[in-house]
């Protein structure tokens, strides 16, 4: 079996390796627009299926895996930070509330897909400007999703996670290992 990650994450990279050690990554280059009927819960497994058949059309024999993961607060997503001030108002929004992490998954081979979508809750401590700032002058926030990635110093801004914690870092891979073998 063929498998291809439809994305270029180091996290998503270290984390399907646990799943299957043998696979490509070919990162989709598509450009990532949700319709306005793609409800915001839903948007990420929609970007998931569109860049896993966008590299399934070169690759029909190849399994091929997508996910995209949002930051969730309210109805609003918080995506990847354009530069420091953006960075410090997600954080400041995120501050002592629980937001939703929604990682969408899909798995495509020729015409077969199937999609999935797994959610987390995660519960930020209130956070002091002073506290936010030292976390910006690390290079963490700027490539991911709400400005933290919880896997690293991120981690000292989180009080509490209901869920699974694979999936706020970008894969969730007991529910992706078990769709694959359905799959298959």
């Amino acid at each position: 079996m063929n498998v291809i990650l439809a994305s270029q994450s180091p996290r998503r990279r270290e984390l399907l390796a646990v799943v299957t050690p043998d696979f490509k990554i070919i990162p989709s280059d598509i450009e990532e627009i949700v319709p306005d009927d793609v409800a915001v819960m839903d948007s990420p497994e929609y970007l998931a299926r569109i860049k896993a058949q966008d590299i399934a059309k070169n690759y029909p024999d190849d399994i091929v895996i997508g996910a995209d993961t949002s930051v969730i607060l309210g109805d609003v997503i918080l995506g990847k930070p354009k530069d420091r001030q953006n960075a410090f108002g997600m954080l400041k929004m995120l501050s002592g509330n629980t937001h939703i992490v929604v990682t969408g998954c899909a798995i495509v081979k020729g015409d077969r897909c199937v999609s999935f979508s797994v959610k987390s809750e995660v519960e930020f401590y209130p956070l002091s400007e002073d506290e936010i700032n030292a976390y910006l002058d690390t290079d963490e926030p700027y490539d991911k999703a709400g400005s933290y990635g919880i896997q690293a110093k991120g981690a000292l801004l989180v009080k509490e996670i209901r869920g699974d914690y694979f999936n706020i870092v970008g894969l969730p891979i007991a529910e992706l290992n078990r769709r694959l073998n359905e799959f298959v």
